[in-house]
């Protein structure tokens, strides 16, 4: 048992003389320490805003009108600034080495700037043969290769319009997707490689094509066999062309992206180029302490916001790796072996992936020039903060971010300036006023409560598709407290202003009035050796008291014997409360996922409550399907 809160690691006077952070309140004049900082930001968010244009010396042109105008939910940011999100990303020297790909199979491929640029030029004459312009949709259905990179900043370069799926999405998934934004291209792979098997997907790309009436033009992008009436990557790229960049208003739409899709059509969230610059600029430099020379690994696919943030490593000059496999192929070590490899500065994953690695016993080495260690997608439990800390590295800075989709980025996380504290979230971030609301409304320190943003932020989507009077918007956010974004999770907020995340709020446990996020249930249940991953669901609605179920996976030669039940419900009782012992716990083969990891805790409560699975999950937004037969109605 680790008690949460205890520090692991604290910064040297070297961290703290070296952060990035550092240099930019030498810049300001602004020393002192990180709170102060913080609540400047908030306090004067014009002022902090502008900085981060001048300190990182953005291209493009700000304007002289107001930072920004109106507010929460239609705010402006910058409205006479013109900028080209590429434009920043393709900057530096052109010998510097940009991207490194790394897959499965052993295959490795590096870009430099320079030869990063001229792919991007060749792409972007292919994509104005092909007709694209500003304002076009292109649809990507690729795995995390240089390809996918590419395309997107030759996308971005004219001012055109991003928007990818991974190729483990299937068909219904990703017609769900693109069939709302009408995509001019689409690019696709005929197959991809996952787990050592390989997978063909020109069926699936000739099915979404068909549903894209819109579509000019499908560009394969080769793995094994051509798509049939596809232009070839080759062809595509066939021009040698220095790369142009339009410049676009601040608000312009540069990406798409989606919300999980478990339930409903998947909600387009567009975000704007400036936007996206400055908040990538300011997160990967003070918050994960990136620059040049650093090398920024992110395990993701393109069908996570996790892939776009790692793009933003271009825009702060370091080095990008690319993976595209299974996290566990061969064996559970396979990320930390690619970190050790490539001289990883700073590895990200989500937290499902450190507890596993956690559970496997692993004992990374190899990692002499890893700084910082990123985690994200659901809580970390106190003890893989602890394990990080015993069998990974002692002196690296863990940082785990809680943020999501809606703004790509992070509203709560680390900082080099701050100590990393077991099961703690360090900071609310730069420009992020965070708060947590108790059910009147009302901030409360200390005190778990709903987490909301009281101003807004630059990322901040600047409309969905299709939304045009903005009430699909407003409804997903400021439905509960008008003018307040509500993001839909707990949190608490210490007083020297640390948080901790206690999961989705949609999804509380509330036994007998005691409120409580499923995290701190899964941490005293997965402490257990022999549970591999469990879901628990508060079956209770409209005030009543329902039932407890506890569903878990047990690691091989495990059997949910008495003994282990028994022990299960004494340790809950314990550590949690007497009303948060189940009333059964359940051994299922495998614990629902969407294609990102997050646990599916609503759907399978709606299940358990009668919803049919087709309306009360997506099958074709989950890792495992499957699984859900095993979860029943409760009579």
């Amino acid at each position: 048992m680790v008690d949460e809160g205890a520090v692991l690691w604290d910064p040297t006077p070297e961290v703290l003389r070296s952060a990035k952070i550092t240099r930019y309140q030498e810049w300001l004049s602004r020393p002192g320490p990180y709170q102060d900082l913080w609540q400047w930001s908030v306090d004067s968010p014009a002022e902090f805003w502008t900085s981060i244009w001048d300190y990182f010396a953005v291209a493009g042109e700000r304007g002289d009108g107001p930072v920004v105008t109106g507010a929460m939910p239609d705010a402006r940011w910058f409205p006479d600034a013109t900028i080209n999100y590429a434009e920043n990303a393709l900057r530096g020297d052109p010998d510097r080495l940009s991207v490194i790909f790394r897959d499965e199979a052993g295959n490795r491929r590096t870009y430099t700037v320079g030869e990063l640029r001229a792919e991007v030029g060749r792409v972007r004459a292919g994509l104005v043969r092909l007709g694209v312009a500003r304002g076009d949709r292109v649809a990507a259905y690729l795995p995390n290769i240089p390809e996918a990179l590419i395309a997107f900043l030759a996308t971005a370069s004219l001012g055109a319009i991003w928007s990818s799926c991974s190729p483990d999405f299937g068909a219904p998934s990703v017609i769900d997707r693109f069939t709302q934004i009408e995509p001019k291209v689409l690019f696709a792979v005929d197959g991809y490689r996952y787990g050592g098997k390989s997978f063909d997907r020109r069926d699936v790309v000739g099915d979404i094509a068909a549903t894209l009436p819109s579509l000019a033009a499908t560009v394969c992008v080769p793995y094994q066999n051509p798509i049939e009436n596809a232009v070839t990557w080759d062809d595509l790229r066939s021009e040698a062309k220095e790369p142009e960049f339009d410049r676009v208003p601040f608000g312009h739409p540069l990406w798409i992206v989606y919300s999980s899709g478990t339930t409903g059509l998947p909600k387009p969230i567009v975000h704007g180029h400036g936007g996206i610059v400055l908040e990538h600029l300011k997160a990967l430099s003070f918050h994960q302490d990136l620059g040049p020379g650093d090398v920024f690994f992110w395990y993701t696919t393109t069908g996570w916001m996790m892939w776009n943030f790692l793009a933003g490593g271009l825009l702060v000059g370091a080095t990008v790796v690319l993976y595209d496999g299974s996290a566990a192929h061969p064996g559970t070590d396979a990320l930390w072996n690619v970190t050790a490899e490539e001289g990883v500065t700073y590895f990200g994953t989500g937290a499902p992936y450190l507890v596993a690695s956690m559970k496997a016993g692993v004992k990374p080495r190899g990692l002499d020039a890893l700084r910082g260690l990123g985690s994200t997608g659901s809580p970390l439990p106190p003890e893989g903060f602890a394990w990080i800390y015993s069998d990974v590295k002692p002196d690296v800075q863990l940082g785990s971010f809680s943020g999501g989709t809606d703004v790509c980025t992070g509203f709560v996380g680390a900082v080099p300036l701050l100590p990393v504290r077991a099961g703690v979230i360090p900071c609310r971030c730069l420009g992020a006023r965070v708060e947590a609301y108790d059910p009147e409304g009302e901030p409360v320190v200390g005190e778990v409560g709903e987490l909301v943003l009281t101003q807004p932020m630059p990322s901040m989507p600047v409309m969905f598709w299709n939304d045009p009077e903005g009430a699909r918007y407003h409804e997903s956010y400021f439905a509960d407290y008008p003018g307040i974004w509500r993001h839909g999770d707990w949190i608490k907020i210490l007083p020297d202003g640390g948080c901790v995340i206690y999961g989705r709020s949609d999804s509380t446990l509330n036994r007998g009035g005691v409120r409580m996020g499923t995290s701190e249930f899964y941490r005293v249940v997965e402490r257990f050796d022999e549970v591999a991953d469990s879901l628990v669901i508060d079956t209770g609605q409209l005030g009543q008291d329902g039932r407890l179920l506890l569903y878990v996976t047990l690691t091989a030669g495990t059997d949910l014997d008495e003994a282990l039940v028994a022990r299960l419900r004494t340790t809950l009782r314990k550590e949690l409360s007497p009303r948060h012992v189940p009333d059964e716990i359940i051994e299922v083969p495998g614990i629902p996922r969407t294609l990102s990891g997050k646990k599916l805790e609503v759907p399978v409560r709606k299940i358990l409550l009668g919803v049919p699975v087709a309306k009360a999950a997506n099958l074709d937004a989950m890792v495992n399907p499957e699984v859900l037969d095993h979860f029943r109605p409760i009579p």
